[in-house]
């Protein structure tokens, strides 16, 4: 039986169409696990559902109803229910069956939310944006350097629930080295928690590393002979995706200090340890994204300078060249004038010593700029 079609057995709303509408959508879309490769991600929003008793993987057979009423029943276990991508009728069994506040679960199906933590009763209710770098050959005005997507995350005493959005960020790897830890996942909940976050984390210093080889690239070109050419493009791009890796990063400062500090009831003392190594780690990702804004604007600043200078030293070269070129005009000019009575005009060697007279003074002149700097 589909896992929607037990929740109205569970919960008595055989009658209600959306549910129906959510079974039918269970039987047509089969279940996948995104976090294999090999995996179609147009399957089930159900990406997996694992119970632990004592950081140890339980299999457990039946629907997800069925073995939440044995866990709960037993006691001393946890399930973790994972999911990509849910709709409004995909995820209103699964809320009703946890009792999750709807505001929680409105943020959860719509996502584009901020980094934070709220309490609902005694469930917590997370939201972490992930960020990965999209590799490119050569860095343009255009190039996508940072590409984000978000995992809500449901904790309460017995349950897990992860709700990611976006192509990247999948929780698989995360899910097989947690259970190679069971010492750890015997914790609960809370040790799944500080696990996803420190995962996050993790993927931006990973990110902010590589965005650092980006920006290092730019300020060689830049500083480079001809610098001046380099494309002012390529440091705004890289502004923006800053700018939106700084939007992932810098408001989770509060949930995780929250996490670390304050008594929570489902996040055991043992547990906030672990949170404020993490906070550590997000410090320094902070501390390296500004430090990259800063460099970019001073990069920024650099290349505009650079500009300038070529263009002053461009302005000198016209006007150099234009005063060496005024001579010859004004000797021309002066003797073009249709007038009888003029020097020289009917002196065998006039011409000649025009010409002389006008190729010493461009050759001084030459010199003279020459020596200068300014050609």
């Amino acid at each position: 039986m589909s896992m929607a079609g037990n929740l109205r057995k569970v919960t008595g709303l055989d009658k209600v169409g959306s549910l129906r509408r959510v079974a039918r959508l269970a039987r047509r879309r089969p279940r996948v696990d995104l976090s294999h490769p090999a995996r179609s991600p147009l399957g089930s929003s159900v990406v997996n559902c694992v119970t632990y008793r004592d950081g140890v993987r339980v299999q457990e057979n039946g629907d997800l109803v069925d073995v939440v009423q044995r866990m709960r029943k037993r006691g001393g276990g946890f399930v973790w229910l994972g999911l990509h991508e849910p709709t409004d009728q995909e995820f209103a069994g699964i809320a009703e069956l946890f009792s999750l506040h709807p505001l929680a679960v409105e943020d959860a199906v719509e996502a584009h939310q901020r980094p934070k933590l709220e309490r609902y009763d005694e469930t917590l209710f997370a939201v972490f944006k992930t960020v990965c770098y999209v590799e490119h050959e050569k860095l343009t005005a255009t190039s996508e350097v940072v590409n984000t997507g978000e995992i809500m995350v449901f904790v309460g005493q017995d349950f897990v629930i992860t709700v990611r959005h976006g192509r990247h960020g999948s929780l698989g790897p995360l899910r097989e080295e947690l259970e190679s830890n069971p010492e750890q996942l015997a914790k609960g909940p809370a040790a799944v928690l500080h696990a996803i976050a420190d995962h996050v984390v993790d993927d931006y210093l990973s990110v902010t590393d590589s965005v650092q080889e980006d920006i290092d690239e730019v300020e060689t070109d830049v500083f480079a002979a001809n610098g001046a050419r380099a494309d002012p493009g390529r440091i705004y791009q890289l502004k923006r995706e800053l700018l939106e890796l700084k939007r992932a990063v810098v408001p989770l400062s509060r949930p995780l200090e929250d996490l670390a500090t304050l008594p929570i009831r489902v996040v055991e003392p043992e547990i906030q340890a672990y949170f404020r190594d993490v906070s550590d780690h997000l410090l320094r990702a902070k501390e390296q994204i500004a430090a990259f804004d800063e460099l970019l604007n001073s990069i920024l600043q650099a290349h505009l300078a650079q500009v300038t200078v070529a263009q002053n030293e461009d302005m000198r070269k016209i006007t150099a060249w234009a005063a060496i070129i005024a001579v010859p005009t004004m000797v021309c000019g002066v003797y073009g004038m249709n007038f009888d009575y003029m020097p020289e005009l009917r002196w065998t060697f006039g011409y000649p010593l025009v010409i002389a007279v006008i190729s010493v003074a461009c050759v001084v002149l030459y010199r003279g700029f020459r020596r200068n700097g300014w050609l």
